[in-house]
């Protein structure tokens, strides 16, 4: 990814506080590994707007859908993720491997 224009993810689920703040923070982590400006700090669980989804270029959804805000990247939907509360480590495994498969896409 070197020179090449910076790509934007956007990790949805329904309340914006387990699932889709880990898998952000786990693309941040790996995606470090691979490329030089990913930062992350001072990010904070927001509502999704239309701009979000159009900018985007991927959107992963974890048991949502986002067809009221219309067309724009293409969407994942990974709905499978087990919940955070049930299994934590099944969770955080699932999601780690997918946003490795992601990143592999990336680069």
């Amino acid at each position: 990814m070197n020179g090449a224009p910076m790509k934007t993810v956007l990790f949805v689920c329904l309340h914006g506080a387990a699932k889709s703040v880990l898998a952000a923070a786990d693309f941040e982590r790996l995606a470090r590994a691979l490329a030089e400006g990913v930062d992350l700090c001072g990010q904070r669980p927001r509502r999704v707007t239309r701009d979000d989804v159009a900018g985007a270029w991927r959107v992963v959804t974890f048991g949502c859908a986002l067809e009221e805000l219309g067309a724009g990247a293409p969407v994942e939907r990974w709905d499978d993720v087990p919940a955070v509360s049930d299994d934590f480590r099944k969770a955080r495994a699932a999601i780690e491997a997918r946003v490795g498969r992601l990143l592999d896409e990336l680069s």
